[in-house]
């Protein structure tokens, strides 16, 4: 069951956004984007948008402020990073009982595990794929923020140590009992965290399941923009490593990693391919690694602690299945593995 009230919707739509709108619409929650919510609308001619919401309850102002992703990828349109065409954002609770924005629907596939890499993907655009990703995150840290006005996004400087400091606070408003290898992994690595050689835009959770895919491996649009800022872009390089699978099984996540599919590009290729591309130095990579573990298990706590309060509606017994708290146990024991081997 939707919680939009389309009727409501297609009016705004139709009078403030001047969309087309071919009588009634309907709305589909899809998977993914567990942080907001994200619902495709389609009119009576099969026309798509696509809309984006905070959660249902238990929302933190900074992590799920969709008028402020609407205002970067608006940012981002004509760089060399793809994102979504914006067709509009309300501020207006009244119309759908929080703020939301609408972008056009894309064609594509959101890889989100191995299953859909194999299923949909074929085999010889997952190299290209790989690789496109890794082109496209390339671009972004070459933005110039100031370029596209998005000079004050954030405060750039000790991009690690905010972090650090921002999802130990957050877990603790959101209740999550402080397990004791995760305290001690923050501890560990707050007590090691390498110089910022230089500060861009960085994504925050940039991986293939939050960009949409053609079937020739070409990168259609980023997705999922709410936790970018200016930082540190060896955080997004870590994450996009730790999420990409990796052969050393101590630092391998313990959740669906689409790159797992035959025909993508290995770890050290990839990477081999955004130092090129840069000119950048991956001499901290391992730390950056476990900084992105230690994260991603803050963020699935902090995921898992808002859909048992309903945050997500009924697709919350989804996310916050029997097997939960399983995956951040492992995810925990990853990233101390990781911090381990980075020597921290």
């Amino acid at each position: 069951m939707s919680e939009l009230p389309v009727t409501r919707l297609a009016d705004w739509l139709a009078a403030e956004a001047a969309a087309p709108i071919a009588g009634p619409i309907s709305a589909e929650l899809l998977a993914g984007g567990r942080s907001n919510l994200t619902y495709r609308l389609t009119d009576s001619a099969g026309a798509s948008w696509v809309l984006r919401r905070p959660p249902l309850s238990g929302v933190i102002s900074s992590a799920h402020n969709v008028l402020r992703e609407h205002r970067i990828m608006a940012a981002l349109a004509g760089s060399a990073v793809p994102v979504p065409a914006m067709v509009a954002a309300c501020a207006d609770e009244s119309v759908i009982g929080a703020p939301f924005f609408v972008m056009q629907y894309v064609d594509g596939v959101v890889l989100h595990n191995q299953q859909l890499a194999e299923d949909e993907l074929p085999a010889p655009a997952r190299g290209p794929a790989g690789y496109n990703l890794v082109a496209a995150l390339a671009a972004l840290h070459g933005v110039d923020p100031a370029r596209v006005g998005l000079a004050d996004l954030g405060t750039g400087a000790s991009y690690v140590q905010r972090q650090l400091a921002r999802w130990r606070k957050q877990l603790d408003r959101l209740g999550v009992p402080a397990d004791d290898a995760m305290s001690s992994v923050h501890e560990r690595l707050a007590a090691a965290v390498p110089g910022q050689a230089c500060t861009t835009i960085v994504h925050g959770d940039f991986r293939l399941g939050n960009a949409i895919v053609g079937q020739d491996g070409s990168v259609r649009a980023v997705l999922d923009w709410e936790l970018a800022t200016l930082g540190d872009p060896m955080a997004d390089v870590g994450y996009l490593a730790a999420y990409w699978g990796s052969a050393n099984a101590s630092t391998d996540i313990p959740l669906p990693v689409p790159t797992r599919a035959a025909g993508f590009a290995a770890l050290p290729e990839v990477l081999g391919c955004y130092e090129r591309l840069t000119g950048r130095s991956l001499a901290d990579l391992d730390y950056f690694i476990a900084f992105a573990l230690w994260r991603l298990a803050a963020i699935v706590a902090g995921v898992n602690a808002r859909a048992r309060l309903g945050a997500y509606g009924a697709n919350g017994q989804v996310i916050a299945g029997p097997d939960a708290d399983d995956r951040l146990r492992l995810l925990v024991a990853a990233a101390e593995a990781a911090t381990t081997a980075a020597g921290c």
